[in-house]
């Protein structure tokens, strides 16, 4: 009973913290280990004390999954010089600083347990990280490194920690360090790949959607438990299982075990993601109450988790800002043409917020070793302290050196280019399928692709005056539906219709409201992209690159038919002016089919993206 109050009291605690650190703009992973710090000294709280075996095998192997299936593995590959040099490298180089630093202010301490501690602090941890980094706003290819190496690098921690206490007592040659090493990078990645092989071979006969998201929670166990019992990297087998189930996913479920999927981890990371924070916190009270009892003079404990603190934050700047201008990219990014900004290599630098693995893996540490209560507290130090100072100033960090955030209108801009590429390619299969159409089905089928395309193009609209044929729809359905709900129900109360009828036709009703895009209904800022989202090697687009020339104000043909329009385009090879294809006329595509005139040019205010008709792409 009193742990299934425990459970509530905490679950509760989350959704109620949470829901008021969203309300005042402040992070709610930084608000839940504060408010665990504050419960854990209130009178009546009993001591929660962390146990590694929990958090090794029952919070991280999920947490790890549920980012893991959500990171891009092409996004991976095209970082991946990046990512292994922060995961690898930087995580030993750490634990290197770390074990001088300690053996230093605790000269009784030991070599192999200052590299242990060392070990443990070294990682930052994959959900504090891209928790705050994408609530601030930083840029695309920096979350997608940090998402990587947070990853990964818990990995070489605890490689490298277990290797350490090893050492504690013995002795460790660097041929068994290297075995080790190889042993579990390698029997881990070979874990995780067989697993992936092994459900990638099964999944796609199962079609209840139900059943194939019960198998994905036991893929992190599995994979994890796999991995250790040949005393390989669990932490790695979970990544590599979930980058490679994440990435064919499109191919090896269907679409509803995708959405319950999806749906069903969001919920669970949510709450895993969020108690962790909160057990942090509860921390506290013990580990700094057994500190207090200790020989070690106050001063002292305090000088040594300070200069802890301050190591991890110097190191990690020490290695990042050269690694990034003299290995990692030398010269000119080959998708930008310019070097790294300074600044977003400083931001990347700053964000290595630690978390739940650091202090869990802290607890490893053998209760033999001198000063272990020190140790415990200099981890906690770690945790709590990069969360709140760099998770705290990373926001007010980002915005003093200027760091671009994504800019929503290049994602609008890709989003309904990478739609019209799909319908076309839907077009051209169309064409090769024979069927009797004596309904006009094929009507039905392009005007719901047409609509479902015309949103996402209104969604680069400036003009916020005016509310878009899709944000209409989208307004007066959902009073359609809910009208239609409440009928249903009104019957539902007689008992005059089958429950299982009425509880079907709810659910359609509930899946074509969500349907409804809420995002259709906010226009993306002007932001002048110019930069190609998919149109790559297009000759047209070379051909015809973008003018300067004032916003147009009117479509000259709608006005002489009497209609409205939506947006603007502009010919670029005679300077026609038409309107798009979400408005009633669509002059702009009807220009081009009677000129073949091939690149238009957005004529509303602030935008300057151009589209290519004969190959559908955008620059």
């Amino acid at each position: 009973m009193e742990t299934a109050l425990f459970v509530v009291a905490l679950v509760t605690g989350i959704l109620l913290v949470t829901a008021g650190a969203n309300r005042f703009g402040f992070p709610p992973p930084l608000a839940l280990v504060v408010v665990g710090v504050l419960v854990g000294y209130l009178p009546g709280v009993p001591e929660v004390h962390l146990e590694p075996e929990l958090v090794l095998l029952g919070l991280l192997p999920p947490l790890l999954y549920a980012e893991a299936v959500q990171t891009s593995l092409a996004d991976f590959r095209l970082n991946r010089r990046t990512i292994l040099l922060l995961s690898i490298g930087l995580v030993v180089f750490t634990a290197a600083g770390v074990a001088v630093v300690a053996h230093a202010l605790l000269p009784d301490l030991g070599w192999p347990a200052a590299f242990a501690i060392g070990a443990v602090v070294a990682p930052p941890d994959a959900v504090a990280t891209t928790a705050v980094a994408r609530r601030i706003g930083m840029p695309d290819r920096l979350v997608t490194i940090l998402e990587g190496e947070s990853l990964l690098n818990d990995a070489t921690a605890l490689v490298a920690l277990r290797t350490a206490i090893a050492a504690i007592g013995a002795t460790v040659t660097v041929w068994q360090v290297a075995g080790d090493f190889l042993l579990s990078a390698g029997g881990g990645a070979a874990v995780g790949f067989a697993v992936y092989l092994v459900v990638a071979w099964f999944r796609p006969r199962i079609k209840d959607p139900v059943l194939d998201t019960a198998v994905s929670f036991l893929v992190p166990f599995v994979a994890y438990l796999g991995a250790e019992a040949i005393h390989a990297s669990g932490v790695l087998a979970v990544v590599i299982a979930g980058l490679l189930l994440g990435h064919r996913a499109p191919v090896l479920q269907t679409a509803k075990s995708r959405v319950t999927e999806r749906t069903n981890w969001r919920t669970i990371a949510f709450l895993l993601q969020n108690a962790v924070f909160l057990l942090i916190g509860l921390q506290a009270r013990w580990i700094v109450g057994d500190v207090l009892a200790s020989a070690v003079p106050l001063g002292q404990v305090i000088g040594v988790c300070l200069a802890t603190l301050g190591a991890v934050i110097v190191l990690r700047l020490v290695w990042v800002v050269p690694a990034r201008y003299l290995l990692i990219r030398p010269g000119p990014d080959p998708l930008t043409g310019q070097r790294p900004p300074l600044a977003n290599t400083f931001l990347l630098g700053w964000a290595g917020m630690r978390g739940v693995v650091t202090l869990a893996a802290a607890f490893v540490i053998p209760t033999t070793v001198a000063h272990r209560e020190v140790l415990l507290l200099m981890a906690f130090t770690v945790v709590a302290g990069t969360l709140l100072v760099q998770g705290l100033s990373l926001p007010w960090l980002r915005r003093v050196l200027k760091v671009t955030p994504p800019d929503p209108a290049e994602h609008a801009l890709a989003r309904a280019t990478l739609l019209e590429q799909a319908t076309r390619a839907a077009e051209d299969r169309l064409a090769e399928l024979e069927f009797d159409d004596p309904h006009d089905v094929v009507s039905l089928i392009r005007q719901r692709s047409d609509q479902r395309n015309f949103a996402a193009w209104e969604r680069l609209g400036t003009n916020a005056d005016l509310t878009s044929p899709s944000e209409l729809y989208a307004l007066v359905r959902t009073e359609l539906l809910a009208a239609e709900r409440a009928r249903v129900l009104q019957v539902r109360s007689t008992g005059q219709v089958p429950s299982d009828v009425v509880a079907e036709v709810l659910a359609m009703l509930d899946l074509e409201e969500s349907m409804i895009d809420e995002a259709e209904t906010a226009t993306a800022p002007a932001g002048g992209t110019t930069r190609h989202a998919t149109g790559e090697g297009c000759l047209e687009l070379d051909r015809y690159p973008a003018v300067d020339a004032e916003p147009a104000t009117v479509c000259p043909e709608c006005v002489a038919e009497g209609l409205t329009w939506v947006s603007l385009r502009r010919c670029l090879e005679c300077g026609h002016v038409g309107c798009c294809d979400s408005s009633p006329a669509r002059h702009a595509t009807a220009h081009f089919r009677a000129t073949g005139h091939p690149v238009i040019q957005s004529a509303q205010p602030g935008e300057n993206w151009r589209w290519c008709y004969l190959h559908q792409t955008t620059g």
